[in-house]
């Protein structure tokens, strides 16, 4: 019997819904966020993007989360922190104290808390505790050497961690188990006595893994890590995994790319009224999964996407270019000694620059005209001749 609806049948593999891994990249550009501090502090920013996670999370229990700090001059985790390793590893050997401290001396458990859902406490205190670490460590220096974002490498990092928990959580069974109930030492070693939740229980770990990446953007020139944010693009088109892009401020034509190439949704919040509301474009357009996504009408810009690349020389975003013919490379004007920058291949322009021959219009001979005397017609000069009157 089902424990939730009181009834014979017993959940299928249909049925239970797959786990989902959300993998947040934040911008945290100072520069940027200073720039939106009356329309949309980073504080508020965090806040609203910490009642999605929950949103997230409180789909499915199954459900799980990543969030990558995307830096001036690095890349961070900001959930899971890296230090939950070292913290694991202390109390399984028994050490309390250390227990109770991250590696770089800040505490990882949140405080006990009766009106606050314990995972969601650990997040957002993990998360916080995380962010500010990051911002305490910056030093004006980085900042005004590197006033750009690193995207490219938190892209990476998200791929990296993604093909990780992909990994971890392939179908290792194909077949439900079955138990004989009657038989007490079949169930031995935790096994649930509801044969339902068995069911239940066999076919989530039979699903796989559904991913997909959230950017959420300050930032406006990217276009010094063009190749690296393309290639990160490139392979997660080939892995399938969406990018989804909450643009709050900044220059949109390479992120409408990654939108566009990996089938995700790219949104511009351009105007502080749409900043205000970040938390209601969050819910309704980014809340949905891959397959929620194939039964309803997903939003859009509505616009054309902007297809423009950035030269490899000099990390200009052109219109007209020139391509190297082995390796796809763009310049923005003709090389000096006509060699690739990359392949190094000898290009060669012929009649580059040089006008072209402009040969005159060839003049039309006009026809003779005949000069009528006494009704007969003779050739003329051409000119007329006045009649006498």
């Amino acid at each position: 019997m089902n424990a939730v609806d009181a009834t014979d049948r017993a959940a299928t593999q249909e049925e239970v819904e797959a786990p989902s891994l959300l993998t947040i990249i934040l911008d945290t550009n100072p520069h940027a966020w200073a720039l939106l501090a009356d329309s949309l502090p980073l504080s508020k920013a965090v806040a609203n993007l910490l009642v999605f996670i929950n949103a997230h999370l409180a789909i499915n229990y199954a459900n799980r989360v990543a969030v990558v700090a995307s830096h001036s001059e690095r890349a961070e985790w900001l959930y899971p922190t890296p230090a939950d390793a070292t913290l694991e590893q202390a109390h399984s050997n028994g050490d309390g104290e250390n227990g109770n401290r991250a590696g770089t001396g800040g505490a990882v458990q949140p405080p006990d808390d009766a009106n606050k859902y314990r995972p969601f406490a650990q997040l957002e205190y993990a998360f916080m505790t995380n962010l500010q670490r990051l911002m305490r460590t910056t030093t004006p220096a980085a900042i005004s050497s590197a006033p750009s974002t690193m995207l490219a490498g938190a892209l990476t990092r998200a791929l990296a961690y993604i093909s990780k928990q992909s990994a971890s959580t392939n179908p290792t069974t194909s077949a439900t188990t079955h138990f004989n109930y009657s038989d007490p030492s079949s169930v031995a070693g935790g096994k649930s006595l509801n044969p339902s939740d068995d069911i239940a229980t066999t076919s989530r770990s039979n699903q796989r893994l559904t991913t997909r990446i959230l950017i959420v953007s300050v930032s406006g020139d990217l276009a010094e890590t063009y190749i690296e944010l393309m290639n990160a693009i490139f392979a997660c088109q080939r892995l399938s995994i969406p990018i989804d892009v909450l643009k709050l401020a900044g220059d949109p034509t390479f992120l409408q790319q990654a939108a566009d190439t990996t089938n995700g949704i790219y949104l511009s919040l351009s105007t502080p009224l749409a900043r205000a509301g970040m938390l209601q474009y969050l819910m309704f357009a980014f809340l949905s999964d891959a397959a929620a996504r194939e039964r309803l009408v997903m939003p859009g810009e509505g616009e054309g996407v902007d297809f423009r690349a950035a030269c490899f020389c000099h990390k200009r975003v052109v219109d007209i270019g020139f391509v190297c013919s082995i390796c796809l490379s763009i310049f923005c004007e003709p090389l000096a000694d006509g060699t690739c920058l990359l392949c190094g291949s000898h290009l060669s322009m012929a009649n580059y620059g040089q006008k072209p021959v402009v040969m005159a219009r060839p003049k039309k001979k006009g026809k003779k005209k005949r000069v009528v005397e006494g009704g007969v017609e003779t050739p003329g000069s051409g000119r007329e001749t006045p009649v006498p009157g």
